[in-house]
This record gives structure tokens, sequence and C-alpha cells, in this order.
């Protein structure tokens, strides 16, 4: 059975976090998604959408978290509770978060992107200008790299579209240079 195939099972071909049933796509659950069923969740395109680009949420969308939210399935929990978090200023999530119980490790996933921490304590990514990245960013490199293993040099002032940030160290992007992913310290990278 594929990953899409048993999450559309587990889900009753319905988002997990809003129940929508249209343009549903499998989404891994950062920061660090193994692409196992248990690690990921089948989301629509708005709840995806949303949850990638911070500051646009729709609140009343997310309003649906309050039955998600009760999910038994741990990956739905992260999501309900970062986005609760993030929301958490409009006052009725912060109701929702008091009442919801996670498991230690689970939490402890949930607050590995450092969802809900003020910017002095979260570790940001920052390029050579000390620009903030975020995901989804796109860069351009400002020297040329040796890519080990993969036997070119990435040259200066090549694109980097759509970054992943490396989450357990904020010195270390991820991106596609030449159809390869590769490690790329933030130090030689400027935000486009």
């Amino acid at each position: 059975m594929t990953l899409e195939s048993s999450l559309l099972a587990r889900a009753n071909s319905c988002c997990e976090l809003c129940g929508a049933s249209n343009a549903l796509a499998v989404y891994p659950v950062p920061p660090e998604s193994d692409g196992s069923a248990e690690q990921s969740v089948l989301l629509c395109e708005t709840c995806q959408t949303q949850l990638d680009n911070p500051g646009n949420e729709d609140v009343n969308h997310w309003r649906c978290l309050n039955d998600s939210m009760w999910s038994q399935v741990p990956a739905v929990q992260v999501l309900a509770w970062r986005m609760l978090t993030r929301l958490q200023g409009e006052g009725w999530p912060q109701d929702l978060l008091d009442m919801l119980y996670l498991e230690d490790d689970t939490l402890a996933w949930a607050q590995a992107t450092g969802e809900g921490q003020n910017e002095e304590a979260r570790e940001l990514h920052r390029d050579s200008n000390g620009a903030v990245l975020e995901a989804g960013d796109s860069v351009t490199l400002i020297k040329d790299l040796n890519v080990k293993g993969a036997n070119f040099t990435a040259k200066r002032g090549t694109p980097v579209r759509n970054i992943s940030l490396v989450q357990d160290n904020p010195e270390h992007i991820e991106g596609r240079v030449e159809g390869q992913r590769i490690v790329i310290l933030t130090q030689f990278v400027k935000k486009n």
C-alpha cells in the first residue's frame, strides 16, 4: 500500500485538519519527517498553504481545529498544536490550547520548529547579510562551492529556490543545485 493510499484510508479521503475533500496531498510533518504515514498527514491545499506561509492565515478557516485537535494521530495533533499556538492571540485558539493534551514526545515534536517561541528564544537561519531565512525562500550563492560527493562546483550567482531549513542547525539550509539536493552553509548565500 502506498503512503498516499494509506493516508486516504486513514483520513476517509478528507483533509485531516479541516475535513475538505478536494485538492488533497501528502504533507510530511516537519522538521524531520521520515516519509512514513505516522509522520505525514493528508491536507487540502488551503491548509497546506496557510501552514507553510505564516502571517497569511484565514483565522476562521482554522476553527476546524476544534474537532481535529482530538485526533488520535500524533502528526495531526502536532499540526493542530502549531496552528493554535500561531493563532493564540485571537482568543479562541488559546482556549483550545488550554484543553489540548499532548504526550511529551508529541509535544517535543510540535515545538521542534520553534512555533510559539519568541524571536529571541528561537535560533534563526540568517544569510550572509543577516537577513532571516524562511523555508521556501529563494537565495543566491555568493561564492563558488565545491559540492562533495557530486563532482561539480556550484557557481557564484547560482539561484537556489524553495530552500528548506535544517532545523537542528541554524547555519545550514538545503536546496537544489543542478538537480542535486545539497546542504549549503548560510554564510555563503544571500536572500533574494
